[in-house]
């Protein structure tokens, strides 16, 4: 354990620094909302992020703006239609507020549930402190080893939000799946109370027409 604090501690010099907002938002049907960060200098990496956990067929429209330009029109940096998740690095050429917009206006009766995260990396890195006897080949080396493990762990969670997002999707399909079980179990419940008596009904008609023909 104490051997692993030294490699933390260089990790946390290597990597980028980041401020990064990882929200869960509903939107009703007919609704769009918009997210803002605001970029101070340009240059920076911006790196966003969605998923439709549940709602509909896990589908959305989304559109990213960047800074409002001469005329007050704004720039459209990337949008889709109907899709259900996307992952996407863009560099801010400019300074100002960016916009992140969610538009369910697609759906007239299934809400949204819409992970997202909006994260602004700034690359400027600390350099690793300099030791005696150690060589600048031996600093490279443990450099691009860290900067590995680094896009190694990135990696891991990724992969672990595709996986929370399938796995809340498999579980929006059962429970859809059970509820029209259900529903088709009831129907087929009546169906046969309702053949039952109509049986009866007939069989009682037969024997009174009977009587009645006898008389």
């Amino acid at each position: 354990m104490l051997a692993l604090l030294p490699l933390l501690s260089l990790l946390s010099l290597l990597t980028t620094h980041a401020a990064a907002t990882a929200l869960t938002y509903k939107l009703v049907p007919n609704e769009k909302e918009c997210f803002f960060t605001h970029i101070d200098n340009p240059g920076v990496k911006i790196a966003f992020y969605f998923a439709v956990q549940t709602g509909g067929s896990f589908d959305i429209n989304y559109a990213v703006y960047g800074p409002a330009r001469e005329a007050g029109k704004e720039r459209v940096i990337l949008d889709g239609e109907k899709e259900r998740q996307g992952d996407f690095v863009f560099t801010a050429s400019e300074a100002g507020e960016y916009r992140f917009c969610f538009d369910n206006n697609m759906s007239t009766i299934s809400d949204k549930l819409v992970d997202f995260e909006i994260s602004v990396e700034n690359e400027v890195r600390s350099s690793l402190p300099q030791k005696a006897g150690a060589s600048p080949e031996q600093l490279s080396v443990l450099e691009e080893t860290i900067l590995k493990l680094s896009g190694q762990v990135s990696t891991l969670v990724r992969q672990q939000k595709y996986f929370r997002t399938r796995e809340n999707r498999n579980f929006s399909t059962v429970r859809s799946t059970e509820g029209r079980i259900f529903r088709f179990s009831l129907m087929e419940s009546g169906l046969m109370v309702a053949m039952a008596a109509l049986q009866v009904f007939i069989v009682k008609m037969f024997f009174t027409g009977g009587r009645k023909g006898y008389v």
